[in-house]
């Protein structure tokens, strides 16, 4: 099943290349979104028939056709929902300005689906320099997405910043896979496992590996390519790029520094919680102060994926599931957040000032409903998936350092403002003179919101149903059974 879900994607697009744009238009949106839910779908089994009770990783497959190349691939708890968020948010992204494109649609799916097989594959390769080849190509499609179908002249600046940032640091981790490749003698994730490496040489690879994921977290100072990348890209970019794309980074951080090298990890800890106590209160300051709601969504993202690793560095299993657990809510709120407003408010008035807007409360009253329920989530109150995510790993972060925890807190504070202060100032007021009267959400519309929003709120009432698969894999990760 996991070779098929990285299959199927492709079988999409080389169904859909030989197609005339002009003539098989329908039919290649169709085609696209039906191999999407296919992959969903077989995901799903996918969950049903894992074992959340065993050790190590399940339907492990191994190919050793290429001499080259050792294709070893497999899940576990950790793994298992980033699989799931991504073939989930996949068919949203599909469906999201189903009409809106004005050129390039058949290359467009193309390269949606092309970044849902590489995607998948960052999650279920259990050989480092495979991982290394999935995470770095899942930039090219991306940076022709932004490049291409941006939204403004300078799309082009955003593009490259995305690409040059994330390939510079990403330069380092290459460096340090052949070490380990040259010292242990394979880049397979077992064998790296049990092998033993010095603590001087596990903080010189360390540093190398966490630039990388740094960048892709971002964490500050290596954040600036994340505001200009999210406002530029299309809808579609805007809701992949935020729910699984940051997230990739927060798998390295698990499956390669607190996995490969616990005693470095430990040693460097007060720096990375330090840092990102610092990115958690600059960025959450720098969205009081944005324009553009799509920056706004952006800059708050930086400020949650900042109290992710504050989590995921607690060393507690608290933390780290609460930290698994705001990666996933985030995958489904931000979304919802930029398909309010960089779709249905952009879409029919192709600006993103804030104050633009206003009073829009008076002829949009679903719109109102949906934008209050993502709001309200994004600032985690209780109920949601995102106060159980920040809960958590507050509280694994305030056993390992009460200060560090009390200035995580802030965060709380802090996105409550923005995220007030964005859905105050387009909800209430007036409406603006500039303003003509806007559409409330459509029907394709809805259900997107739908399929965001009640997860997020469902899963919250239930965490359970995550931290049960999630629990032996983080048990096994900090401990040796």
């Amino acid at each position: 099943m996991l070779t098929a879900l990285l299959l199927i994607p492709l079988m999409g697009i080389l169904r859909v290349l030989p197609m005339n744009e002009e003539k098989n238009l329908t039919l290649i949106k169709q085609v696209s979104l039906i191999r999407a839910l296919i992959n969903f779908l077989l995901s799903i089994i996918l969950w049903g028939e894992f074992d959340s009770s065993a050790l190590g990783y399940q339907f492990v497959q191994e190919f050793n056709t290429l001499n080259f190349c050792h294709f070893h691939i497999g899940l576990d708890g950790i793994s298992l929902y980033f699989v799931l968020l991504t073939t989930f948010i996949t068919p949203i992204c599909l469906v999201a300005n189903w009409d809106n494109l004005k050129f390039g649609y058949k290359y467009y799916f193309i390269a949606f689906l092309l970044m849902e097989t590489l995607l998948i594959g960052v999650f279920v390769v259990l050989d480092l320099m495979l991982f290394y080849i999935f995470f770095e190509s899942v930039l090219i499609p991306m940076f022709l997405v932004v490049g291409i179908w941006g939204g403004s002249i300078t799309r082009i600046r955003a593009s490259f910043l995305l690409f040059l940032y994330t390939l510079a640091g990403s330069l380092f981790m290459l460096l340090a896979i052949l070490v380990i490749y040259y010292n242990v003698g394979s880049t397979d994730f077992t064998l790296i496992s049990l092998s033993n490496i010095s603590l001087d040489s596990q903080k010189i690879l360390w540093l190398a590996f966490f630039l990388s994921f740094a960048i892709k977290t971002p964490l500050r100072p290596l954040h600036m390519w994340l505001p200009r990348a999210h406002a530029e890209a299309p809808l579609r970019g805007s809701i992949l790029l935020a729910s699984v794309f940051l997230k990739l980074a927060v798998y390295g951080y698990l499956r390669v520094l607190i996995n490969f090298m616990p005693d470095a990890t430990n040693f460097f800890s007060p720096l990375v919680q330090t840092i990102a106590v610092v990115s958690l209160i600059y960025s959450s300051l720098a969205t009081l102060r944005q324009s553009d709601f799509k920056a706004l969504v952006a800059y708050s993202s930086i400020s949650h994926m900042a109290i992710v690793v504050l989590g995921l560095f607690s060393n507690t299993i608290v933390g780290i599931e609460g930290a698994l657990l705001l990666s996933i809510a985030h995958g489904f709120i931000s979304p919802a957040l930029f398909t309010l407003v960089g779709g249905v408010l952009y879409d029919q008035r192709h600006t993103r000032v804030i104050r633009y807007y206003r009073g829009t409360v008076i002829y949009m009253p679903v719109f109102r409903l949906l934008f209050f329920l993502a709001t309200i989530a994004n600032m985690g109150i209780p109920l949601s998936l995102n106060w159980a995510g920040e809960f958590m790993s507050l509280a694994g972060t305030f056993q390992k350092n009460p200060v560090i925890g009390l200035l995580g807190a802030t965060g709380i504070v802090l996105s409550a403002s923005y995220s007030i202060f964005l859905f105050n100032r387009i909800r209430f007021g007036s409406y603006s003179q500039y303003l003509p009267k806007l559409n409330d959400v459509s029907r394709r519309e809805f259900m997107v919101l739908f399929a965001l929003l009640l997860p997020a709120f469902v899963l919250g009432i239930c965490p359970n149903v995550i931290l049960n698969d999630l629990h032996m894999a983080v048990t096994d990760l900090l401990y040796t059974l």
